[in-house]
């Protein structure tokens, strides 16, 4: 089997849109400690059970050329991190930068390490789509990647890495790779889970599209003359507006993220293994096609956020186009019961006989054929 085979069907787990998965953190490890595992591997077999991070440092760098330490940090503090961070040699901005939180997707290079942060994106399942729906959840999983160890930490609830720890110990060819192996498959499984968010996504902004333009709720004007429409398309507004702030936090995890795959991909890396980096560029290319689908989505928002607006105004100009078309009609009678009340004592019509029903089917007919010329143009 070749490589590219074994790393997609090792790394890559079924995030279709009809069977998402979202794997949560350990639950069993000790809360104790942001420590959620800690492990040496060599040749791609884990060779021990859960040691302290000195330990296991020491164990790789006393074992055979080759062994690593993959540890994995769950939301750290400070004095939890401290500790691992002057053990491992790690650069103070880069233990800033996780344990706080919070970053741009990045690759930064320091001598003997690459820190590089990506943004987890979650979708978030919903019965139907409101102005208040929350779409995207996001979390954050920062690497710290050196000769002879990956230190992985994770913030927020979701986008755990502890399944993708058992796939990669099933295939030992894998991990024999090194830390560049483990940064590889984080990736990989980061944008995947991309991939399925931008299809539910996709999702979401179509069932907004068919209830903007559907003959119901869009153009035309229903049953009552396109006011209970236009009360519907202020609804539409204000979900296509939810529907942007959650592609705009979509946007900011998958824009960033495009040059450190470039680099990763491009770029020949001391700590990154030769035959790995080939395969960078396959996550870049699907981070690539992710980007443009969320640059998509917000272009069509957009549209459909005007066409929403137009809808909403032709429907207020219709209502104003009735209100005055009856005002005309009213017109009639009020001008001609204020011509007969001004009480002049010279008008002949008020001695007549028929004056009155006269005066009344005059009213009426004016009335009737004003009506019928503003049916017949669309005003009614």
């Amino acid at each position: 089997m070749s490589m590219i085979r074994d790393l997609r069907a090792a790394v890559r787990p079924a995030l279709r849109r009809g069977d998402r998965q979202s794997y949560s953190y350990d639950t069993t490890r000790d809360r104790s400690t942001a420590v959620v595992d800690c492990a040496v591997y060599r040749d791609g077999h884990r060779i021990t059970n859960r040691l302290e991070p000195d330990e296991a440092l020491r164990a790789a760098r006393s074992g055979e050329p080759g062994d690593f330490v993959w540890i994995g940090l769950h939301e750290p503090t400070e004095e939890e991190f401290s500790g691992i961070a002057e053990e491992y040699g790690l650069h103070p901005l880069a233990v800033e930068d996780a344990v706080h939180a919070h970053q741009r997707p990045k690759l930064e290079r320091y001598d003997d390490s690459l820190f590089t942060v990506f943004k987890t994106i979650h979708y978030v399942e919903h019965a139907q789509l409101t102005a208040t729906s929350e779409v995207v959840e996001t979390g954050e999983v920062m690497c710290f990647t050196g000769r002879d160890y990956i230190i992985t930490v994770r913030h927020g609830g979701q986008g755990s890495l502890r399944a993708l720890r058992h796939r990669m110990q099933e295939d030992p060819e894998l991990l024999a790779k090194g830390p560049s192996s483990v940064l590889h498959a984080i990736a990989d499984q980061t944008v995947d889970g991309y991939l399925a968010v931008a299809d539910a996504v996709q999702d979401d902004i179509d069932e907004v599209e068919i209830a903007v333009f559907s003959e119901s709720t869009g153009g035309g004007g229903g049953a009552d003359g396109g006011s209970t429409p236009g009360r519907r398309r202020g609804g539409d507004a204000g979900r296509i507006y939810q529907l942007k702030r959650e592609v705009l936090e979509f946007k900011r995890a998958v824009s960033p993220l495009m040059r450190p795959m470039q680099q990763l991909s491009e770029r020949p890396m001391r700590l990154v293994d030769a035959e790995v980096q080939k395969y960078f560029r396959d996550v870049a290319d699907h981070l690539a096609r992710v980007n443009e689908q969320v640059l998509g989505f917000d272009d069509l928002l957009n549209s459909i956020l005007q066409a929403n607006l137009s809808q909403a105004t032709v429907a207020q100009n219709e209502d104003m186009r009735k209100i005055t078309s009856w005002a005309a009609i009213f017109a009639v009678p009020t001008m001609i019961a204020g011509i007969y009340g001004m009480n002049f004592e010279y008008m002949p019509e008020l001695q007549w006989k028929g004056s009155y029903p006269t005066v009344l089917l005059v009213t009426v007919s004016i009335c009737i054929a004003i009506h019928r010329g503003f049916k017949r143009n669309g005003w009614l």
